[in-house]
């Protein structure tokens, strides 16, 4: 078992050519016994993105805080407080901030992927 607030998790910072302004923090892995899934906090900063990418896992999104949008399959929709996606395996995708405000959301993704 682990409670823990997210603050407490120290972040990664990435920021390349390919991810701007993006800290993630895992919230719940591997480290911790989860055996089926993997919990993460991402949060982004102004003019923040992820890279443009495919994977052979699913993944869900829940948005915290913020506003952003996410593109799948070559259409970006809104997203804010309180929006949840679902990305199935092997599509495209990428999320990127659209306010000065940071944009905070948690990603589950399946035990055996990259956890960061």
């Amino acid at each position: 078992m682990k409670v823990v607030n997210y603050k407490d998790v120290l972040p990664v910072v990435m920021s390349n050519e390919t991810v701007k302004n993006v800290a993630g923090r895992v919230m719940i892995g591997k480290q911790d016994g989860a055996k089926n899934f993997c919990m993460r906090v991402f949060e982004m900063g102004k003019n923040g993105y992820t890279p443009r990418h495919t994977h052979d896992w699913e993944h869900e999104v829940f948005v915290h805080t913020g506003t952003g949008e996410v593109l799948i399959e070559d259409h970006w929709h809104p997203l804010s407080e309180g929006s949840a996606i679902f990305i199935p395996a092997n599509i495209e995708h990428q999320f990127k901030n659209t306010s000065d405000k940071t944009f905070t959301f948690v990603c589950l993704i399946p035990s055996g992927a990259p956890e960061l």
